[in-house]
């Protein structure tokens, strides 16, 4: 344990979010043979996108079926057992994550990164001015950030993770439609 006071924070917001009906077992993990992805498309720095219902989840492709992402996620805070961190989030460790802002910069296989949803390869290459750094370069900055990290909904998220990796700028497409100050700022700084 890390801080009592966080974990008394995480028992308080836990049993809230059972009261709301949260099921308590609520593993995103994607069935084994529902998808499989053929990795040997990707590239070792790939920028990969996952459209999700509300929002867009993106990582970067490490090789060997193996993506680097930004998640929120409150375990990191509260213990150091690495083989508890690295399962796979679960809903609640993930809105906790979003509440306390903390993240992980994880590395997960390409079938739990993707959590069941269709893949985009380097979408973003057309949107944002910089050109793609090179790709070993994008891996290994990627692989540098990997651990605890702080999170912002609006400022740190994980497309500002991948477009610093990939273009050398962080940057968020998504919380720009939810806050069109944050475009302006960006552009009059580069």
């Amino acid at each position: 344990m890390k801080n009592p006071v966080l974990n008394f924070l995480c028992l308080i917001l836990e049993k809230m979010l059972n009261i709301l009906t949260f099921k308590s077992n609520d593993s995103p993990r994607a069935d084994e043979n529902a998808n499989s992805y053929e990795v040997s498309l990707f590239k070792r720095g790939d920028l990969l996108e996952v459209p999700r219902t509300l929002f867009v989840h993106f990582g970067i492709y490490l090789g060997d079926n193996k993506v680097a992402h930004m998640m929120p996620d409150i375990l990191p805070a509260i213990t150091s057992d690495k083989s508890r961190i690295q399962n796979v989030v679960t809903n609640k460790r993930l809105i906790m994550g979003v509440i306390t802002k903390m993240a992980s910069i994880r590395v997960d296989n390409v079938q739990d990164f993707a959590y069941g949803g269709k893949i985009i390869v380097n979408h973003m290459d057309c949107r944002i001015r910089n050109k793609p750094l090179f790709y070993e370069e994008i891996a290994l900055r990627a692989e540098k950030l990997v651990g605890a990290t702080s999170y912002s909904l609006l400022w740190d998220n994980c497309e500002h993770f991948v477009t610093h990796c990939r273009y050398g700028i962080p940057v968020s497409f998504q919380t720009e439609k939810v806050n069109p100050e944050h475009k302006q700022k960006w552009l009059m700084f580069h």
